[in-house]
């Protein structure tokens, strides 16, 4: 049994999920990791529901609880604010609708010591909304695995390694003020992670499902099918950062670049196939500029040795006409 004498600071932004925060937060408050070097932190993102309320009655029993309260801002703005009042050395993020395993931080925190890691990946399984499992986004590893920085960004560019920080426990020393959330942005995990694995010494990722996603239909990401015309900014968010990533690797790591090349085209390829046809018009400029981007690059596409024969296809027809050709697949759909 690991002798801990490191603290560890939980942060969790919480917005709008009264029927789910309970949950989340006593599963943190309910680690078997020494109470007295476990700091919650809660962040209540300027709830109008009851969600404020049952985290203050939480606080009340729990000494190593803390709950601040801000005005609406957005994921990374409170994730931003807890980092501030966080006083452990190494910090943790849930978000208020998913929950941990009791023996999470315990664990992730005894690899952190034995491989002198700045950062620990614990694995992580979805939860639907009526309890079942779904498919593992990011495949586990069979056991205990230290991976260098770059070729974390490596696998995060091949869309196989998880670029969430709710399933990491990170130094917080790593939290620079040049290394903090970017706020306003849907696919901040993504951007922050990819800068800040320039600083980390390595990264130990195990094989455990210790942290449960709970997907919640309304949530920033997810689309409900009856709301066509719905399109979440995460699919422009997702594309901004792929240049931003394209521009950090030819920078810094030059050997990735037809990788990070292929991430961009990925990302344009998923909102070109998101984009509500409603949408796709002469004077959204956003999505003439990604039209406009595979258009240039087909050659590239085509030369690409990581992108696959499907994805070169489907790039390809979609390139010419993409409004023709989404209403086209809309019409077979039924949709």
């Amino acid at each position: 049994m690991t002798d801990f004498n490191k603290k560890i600071t939980v942060i969790i932004p919480a917005y709008n999920t009264e029927k789910l925060v309970k949950k989340c937060v006593a599963s943190v408050l309910a680690q078997d990791y020494p109470a007295d070097l476990l700091e919650v932190i809660v962040v209540d993102d300027g709830s109008t529901d009851g969600t404020a309320k049952i985290l203050d009655e939480m606080a009340v029993e729990h000494r190593n609880l803390t709950v601040i309260h801000k005005e609406n801002g957005g994921s990374s703005s409170a994730r931003n604010v807890g980092l501030l009042a966080a006083t452990g050395d190494y910090v943790g993020f849930v978000d208020s609708d998913d929950f941990v395993s009791e023996d999470m931080y315990s664990t992730m925190m005894a690899a952190a010591i034995e491989h002198d890691a700045d950062m620990v990946q614990a694995s992580r399984d979805e939860i639907a909304e009526d309890g079942s499992k779904l498919p593992d986004v990011v495949i586990p590893p069979s056991m205990i695995t230290e991976v260098a920085p770059i070729e974390h960004l490596r696998t995060l560019l091949m869309h196989t390694g998880d670029a969430s920080f709710c399933t990491k426990l990170t130094k917080r020393s790593l939290f620079t003020k040049d290394m903090k959330f970017p706020e306003g942005e849907l696919n901040e995990d993504f951007y922050l992670m990819i800068h800040m694995l320039e600083k980390v010494n390595r990264l130990i990722i195990l094989p455990q499902q210790f942290y449960h996603v709970f997907y919640r239909t309304g949530s920033n990401s997810r689309k409900t099918k009856e709301d066509k015309d719905y399109f979440p900014s995460v699919f422009t968010d997702i594309v901004r950062n792929a240049d931003v990533a394209l521009e950090l690797v030819k920078r810094n790591h030059p050997e990735l670049t037809e990788v990070a090349e292929r991430f961009g085209y990925v990302q344009r390829l998923d909102y070109l196939l998101h984009i509500p046809v409603s949408k796709m018009t002469k004077d959204n400029e956003f999505y003439n500029s990604v039209v406009s981007y595979v258009r240039k690059n087909m050659s590239s596409i085509k030369r690409n040795q990581y992108l696959t024969g499907k994805q070169k296809t489907y790039l390809k027809v979609l390139a010419p006409a993409p409004k023709l050709v989404r209403k086209i697949h809309a019409k077979l759909r039924g949709v």
